[in-house]
């Protein structure tokens, strides 16, 4: 996978708490077996009307979120099902960023969605309802919202504000040098091949 690099980009906020996996990719669209082609089939049941139609008052589709990279939802974003489908629609839709709130003891995302953001390039961050609040406050404005994200410094930057997040150092090293699980099984690749090597010859003696 790509490297995560600062960036910046247009928010997309939509205000709905425990978006699911459904919600995020319907049932329907998980027939496909190839990994590719998800992106139109984020937030299908909320994104079109029943003809096909762009629905014009879900955010997605409103004119300030076109080109969108970073999206914002509240607290327990990517609930439900396993399906890493989710994650695929909301990195091939563009999204390089997802922001959700941590509110008392409900946390910002669901665990499983999490990681399955991290293993595909996408960066999860977790503010405070205060933070997040005010993040929806800009983005309720009629002009796009931008923002520049820096993974390094652990930053989101508005023209006005910045936020400071907390990320799993583990994951963040991933994400800066662009390693999904199998890349990062590949570093250690001379090791491997030489405990396979090693093991062989002594199950061969045995």
């Amino acid at each position: 996978m790509d490297k995560f690099n600062t960036f910046t980009g247009i928010v997309c906020a939509v205000d709905r708490a425990n978006i699911d996996t459904d919600a995020l990719i319907p049932k329907e669209h998980l027939k496909s077996i190839l990994r590719t082609g998800f992106g139109s089939a984020l937030f299908s049941d909320w994104r079109y009307n029943d003809d096909g139609s762009d629905n014009p008052e879900f955010s997605l589709n409103q004119p300030k979120s076109q080109g969108a990279s970073i999206l914002v939802g509240r607290n327990n974003f990517g609930c439900g099902s396993s399906r890493e489908h989710a994650v695929w629609a909301v990195s091939q839709q563009g999204f390089k960023v997802v922001i959700a709130p941590i509110e008392g003891d409900i946390p910002g995302f669901a665990d499983i969605f999490r990681n399955n953001c991290a293993k595909n390039g996408v960066l999860t961050v977790q503010l405070s309802s205060e933070n997040v609040d005010q993040i929806f406050a800009m983005a309720d404005a009629d002009v796009p919202l931008e923002a520049s994200v820096n993974l390094e410094e652990q930053k989101v930057v508005f023209s006005e504000v910045e936020f400071v997040f907390e990320i799993d150092p583990a994951v963040k090293e991933k994400l800066l040098k662009g390693l999904d699980d199998i890349a990062e099984s590949l570093i250690s690749e001379e090791n491997i091949a030489s405990f396979e090597t090693t093991h062989n010859t002594q199950m061969s003696v045995a």
